[in-house]
């Protein structure tokens, strides 16, 4: 059998050059390794790799312990590291064919690793319960038509504004409806940002914010992806994002690349100096915290009068079993992933902010625990969750670096360095080239 090569698939999933991946190097008989054992009458370990901080590590780790207790012969062996360390560690894990038996995937990864086959198939695992979620949750999960990855949370672009600022300047946000458009937000932040007590600005400059960027492509017609993995969007479309920052930026309504010390601004640096910002609907959970005197909220997505139909959408982070675990060993790895996703009291160790819960059930019994954060949290995915919507496409492998180079034509904008209309060009070239590298 022919090894995976691990420079091979470190070019894949950076996207960076050629790369051809051996399918029978991770598809083959056997279980993972990692010393994990099966069944047979002992305790079933499995290993468990996620990501995040330190507070998440704890939760998590507290979790799985109490699942442990409750499962007497099941053993978990945690797997923790930061996101980008994360993603450079399963690089290696799977060159080396030594992948933990169920693993987080970082979005940029999805496609790649089910290109390379690392996903074992879930409808056919009996301690899985898929009876919760309707046909249409469990048609929108799939990838290549096959139920291999599970979903466990659910998170929606928004705009966080800090309530107890506006009320105390006076600003009042458009009712969402016909009013709540984009042109009335870019009108609102540069009313407010040329006279307000605090001499607060009206937004972070964060026109690379992937799911805001995603939302007004959706709304304009485009995609972020297509279905059989290009680049879904023109050097037209993003222009028109990027000409709606620069209209902000030259008002004096977002804040400087100064001001903000860079692309990708700190929070707890930041948060004081504006009125709003975007981001992703479970990132109040966190960031109100850096602020407990506010009280923040959240708004949908601006939309214009000649929005396309179907435009919303739900973003999710995944898990998965990896595909060479041991037989004797899925039954187990199924009442992990079942815990994580069907049951409420994962949730009231672990808290929301990998986003509102994927079970429509559990989304509902998680209001009573909630806190109010969380709360506002739940209730605008919620009404997302039940907007009409066309289908949504996971970043084809080869493209896993597009953020970083968004970010930097974004800089590149602000500093001067390039117009909208070459640095959108040589954003989609970019991104293309990566794509074409990694077939």
């Amino acid at each position: 059998m022919t090894g995976l090569n691990r420079r091979g698939f470190l070019k894949l999933a950076l996207g960076t050059t050629a790369a051809s991946l051996s399918v029978a190097a991770v598809t083959g008989c056997g279980g993972s390794g990692g010393g994990a054992e099966g069944g047979g009458g002992g305790k079933t370990t499995l290993r468990y790799a996620w990501w995040g901080n330190t507070i998440r590590q704890q939760n998590y780790t507290k979790a799985l312990q109490q699942f442990s207790s409750a499962n007497g012969d099941i053993a978990i062996e945690p797997e923790f590291a930061e996101y980008s360390a994360f993603q450079e560690r399963m690089t290696t894990q799977i060159a080396a064919r030594d992948v933990p038996d169920i693993f987080w995937i970082a979005s940029p990864q999805v496609l790649t690793y089910h290109k390379s086959k690392l996903y074992r198939k879930l409808d056919d695992v009996p301690t899985l319960n898929w009876g919760d979620y309707s046909k249409e949750d469990l048609e929108t999960f799939k990838l290549g038509g096959e139920l291999n990855t599970m979903p466990f949370a659910i998170f929606v672009p928004v705009i966080r504004y800090n309530e107890t600022v506006a009320k105390a300047d006076g600003v009042t946000l458009p009712a969402v409806g016909a009013g709540w458009n984009w042109n009335a937000l870019s009108e609102l932040l540069i009313s407010y940002s040329k006279d307000n007590p605090g001499k607060r600005k009206g937004t972070p400059y964060a026109p690379d914010h992937d799911l805001t960027f995603e939302a007004w492509l959706r709304q304009r017609g485009e995609q972020l992806w297509t279905e059989d993995g290009q680049v879904g969007f023109t050097a037209d479309g993003l222009g028109s994002w990027l000409d709606w920052w620069e209209k902000l930026r030259k008002a004096g309504a977002a804040l400087s690349l100064s001001e903000q010390e860079g692309m990708g601004p700190d929070w707890a640096q930041v948060g004081k100096r504006v009125l709003l910002n975007f981001g992703n609907s479970n990132h109040i959970i966190d960031d109100a915290k850096m602020f407990p005197q506010d009280k923040f909220r959240l708004r949908p997505m601006p939309v214009d009068a000649g929005a396309v139909e179907g435009h919303k959408y739900l973003y999710f982070p995944r898990m998965a079993m990896y595909q060479r675990i041991d037989d004797s060993k899925v039954e187990a790895a199924g009442k992990v992933l079942d815990y994580n996703v069907n049951n409420p009291d994962m949730l009231k160790t672990v808290r929301l902010t990998m986003g509102a819960p994927t079970n429509p059930k559990v989304a509902e019994q998680a209001v009573a625990f909630a806190s109010a954060d969380e709360k506002e949290m739940l209730a605008l995915v919620a009404g997302e969750r039940t907007a009409q919507r066309k289908p949504r496409y996971e970043a084809p492998p080869g493209s896993s670096t597009w953020r970083t180079t968004m970010a930097r034509v974004c800089e590149e904008i602000a500093l001067g360095r390039t117009s909208v209309p070459d640095g959108s060009k040589k954003l989609v070239e970019e991104i293309s080239a990566g794509i074409k590298r990694a077939q």
